[in-house]
């Protein structure tokens, strides 16, 4: 297993947020966590990137996390939240650049090598053209596009996503996580839209009220009864080619 979560609980001010959670993605798999807003998804995820702090084991590698430096763990692990909207507004180039900061020392400048991992990096997503623009001044697409090239120059094959892509419109939606899914990296990400989730994960975790209530692929996870007992939701569930199945939703409940 690249990530192991053993027996996770949380507690943010005096509240119990995760109980007992065990959470596995294994190597080059796409994992999803999906459950309605405010079950926890989110503050595992900064459990696992040093945010949250928690009762129980979480190892990379099979390694605990506790015992890895911030730096360590960057080249490990890139992140990408839904606040990755900066307030500064840097060239394209440099937005990217900063996933070479696990490499470097406080005051060390840009190499050769920083330089053509950048340039390689804007080029896989397309966006080498943009080098010279200012990040502000691009699309919702094209910004999720210059952070993926940012995770892939911190040359790391694990990413966490967290609702990365909940502002854009459909097909920038499936852009990205095309994109992602053919990197063929090991990825643990929340997923708000639940048929994206069950398109693109190889394996679904469905959290409720901080316990995780189902697990296994979408196609066996994903039922009407639990959509209508977890999601409060009446659908209909299509299974097309490859064990991938459509929900349609009908109704709440």
């Amino acid at each position: 297993m690249v990530l192991e979560l053993k027996n996770v609980s949380i507690t943010i001010d005096k509240k119990s947020i995760i109980q007992n959670v065990n959470i596995n993605v294994p190597k080059n798999k796409f994992v999803g966590l999906v459950g309605l807003n405010g079950t926890g998804k989110s503050t595992i995820l900064k459990a696992i990137y040093g945010i949250n702090e928690y009762q129980g084991n979480i190892l990379l590698n099979d390694v605990d996390i506790k015992t890895i430096g911030i730096k360590l763990l960057a080249r490990k692990m890139a992140v990408l939240t839904q606040e990755n909207i900066t307030d500064f507004d840097f060239k394209v180039r440099d937005i990217v650049m900063l996933g070479r900061l696990p490499y470097k020392n406080l005051f060390d400048s840009d190499n050769e090598e920083d330089i053509k991992i950048v340039k390689k990096s804007l080029t896989y997503v397309g966006m080498e053209q943009f080098s010279d623009r200012y990040f502000n001044s691009l699309s919702g697409g094209e910004k999720q596009r210059v952070l993926i090239a940012r995770m892939l120059a911190q040359q790391t094959d694990f990413f966490i996503l967290d609702e990365p892509t909940n502002h854009l419109d459909i097909r920038n939606q499936f852009l990205f996580f095309e994109m992602i899914k053919n990197l063929n990296y090991t990825i643990l990400s929340v997923l708000h839209d639940l048929n994206i989730a069950a398109k693109f994960c190889d394996f679904i975790y469905v959290i409720d009220k901080g316990k995780i209530v189902a697990q296994g692929k979408p196609i066996d996870v994903f039922t009407k009864q639990l959509l209508k007992d977890i999601f409060g939701m009446n659908v209909n569930i299509y299974t097309l080619k490859d064990d991938k199945i459509y929900i349609e939703y009908l109704n709440t409940i």
